[in-house]
């Protein structure tokens, strides 16, 4: 089963050779991998560049940001399965995707998703929280829940069927999409109860009060634009969720 990883990078010399490195040492043998660059200034082209014999395609190009770079490299992507590595994260372990595909052809899955580390950002061996995305049950998101995206594996159809990244939700689009295949569309779904991606501090995910109120206004537009309605506190649990993330790290866990 080929899956094809995307990653997308803007300026992430200190942190893309890592993220390159992990999928290169997956153990599963039919990965497709693209790496879309927003034409970095930095010195990541170079580092991409010694990796061009290995990487499938390689797309270097001014882009409107992170989810516009994502939908670049859907329209490339030839897998059967979809998962997208952003340059600031890595995989746990060297069959992070063995495993996942694994789940995905057992039980026919549409999409799976996994548990999600996080780590301190200059010090990759410090985990700072844990992302335990449990089983999904058919209203969860009603009750405040997402899958973790960085670990999110859907078919390429889904995105033929229900489109990519929308684009006028800024952080909010890979909600929007999750909550678009999962809840609405209700696509067959599983749970991966395993660490999969681990992801630095710091990126684009890691909001501040004033980005995560704004996503607050963009998360109750992806249900508008769905038409979709929330309970009226839908969405305030959503980021009261993340406390036990910082609280419940397993003892056992360890980069």
């Amino acid at each position: 089963m080929k899956i094809s990883i995307i990653t997308v990078v803007y300026n992430g010399v200190s942190t893309i050779e890592d993220c390159i490195e992990s999928v290169l040492l997956q153990t599963h043998n039919d990965i497709e991998y693209i790496v879309v660059d927003g034409c970095s200034d930095d010195g990541t082209q170079a580092v991409i560049g010694t990796y061009s014999n290995r990487i499938q395609t390689i797309i270097s190009e001014p882009d409107a940001g992170i989810y516009d770079a994502m939908n670049k490299g859907l329209t490339v992507a030839t897998g059967e399965y979809i998962a997208f590595l952003n340059a600031d994260d890595f995989y746990y372990r060297p069959d992070s995707i063995e495993k996942m595909v694994t789940l995905l052809k057992k039980n026919n899955l549409e999409a799976a998703y996994a548990d999600l580390l996080y780590v301190h950002r200059t010090n990759k061996n410090k985990i700072s929280r844990y992302w335990q995305a449990g089983q999904y049950k058919g209203n969860n998101f009603l009750f405040g829940w997402m899958p973790p995206h960085p670990t999110f594996v859907a078919k390429r159809v889904c995105y033929e069927r229900f489109g990519g990244f929308n684009l006028s939700l800024g952080s909010a689009a890979d909600y929007e999409l999750m909550l678009r295949f999962v809840h609405k569309n209700k696509i067959k779904i599983g749970y991966l109860n395993l660490p999969m991606v681990v992801m630095r501090t710091g990126g684009v995910s890691n909001q501040s009060t004033k980005n995560r109120l704004e996503a607050n206004k963009n998360d109750r537009k992806a249900w508008a634009i769905n038409g979709l309605r929330p309970y009226f506190f839908s969405l305030m649990l959503k980021p009261i969720r993340k406390i036990g993330q910082f609280l419940n790290i397993p003892q056992h866990i360890s980069i």
